[in-house]
C-alpha cells in the first residue's frame, strides 16, 4: 500500500493519532520558522517593526487593492 493515495491517508490517520491533530500544522510551521530569510512565518520582529504574518497580510491588502481583475456582477 505504499505509495498509493489510501497509504498517503492512512499515515496521516497514524500520525495526527500519534502526535495529535495539529501535527501537520506544527510541522510546516517549524518548517517556515526555520529558514534564515524569515519569511511570512517568521515571529522574529525586522526592521519595519512587523513580524513576517503581519507583512504578509499588508501586502496581500495591497495586491487586492490593485488587482486588475474588476468588481464582479452582482447576480
Amino acid at each position: 500500500m505504499a505509495g498509493t493515495s489510501a497509504g498517503g491517508k492512512r499515515a496521516a490517520e497514524t500520525n495526527k493519532k500519534l502526535h495529535g491533530a495539529d501535527f501537520y500544522r506544527n510541522i510546516g510551521r517549524k518548517g517556515g520558522q526555520n529558514g534564515t530569510t524569515g519569511g511570512f512565518a517568521s515571529e522574529k520582529v525586522g526592521e519595519d517593526g512587523l513580524t513576517g504574518r503581519q507583512r504578509a497580510s499588508l501586502a496581500g491588502a495591497k495586491g487586492g487593492k490593485i488587482s486588475k481583475r474588476g468588481r464582479t456582477a452582482k447576480k
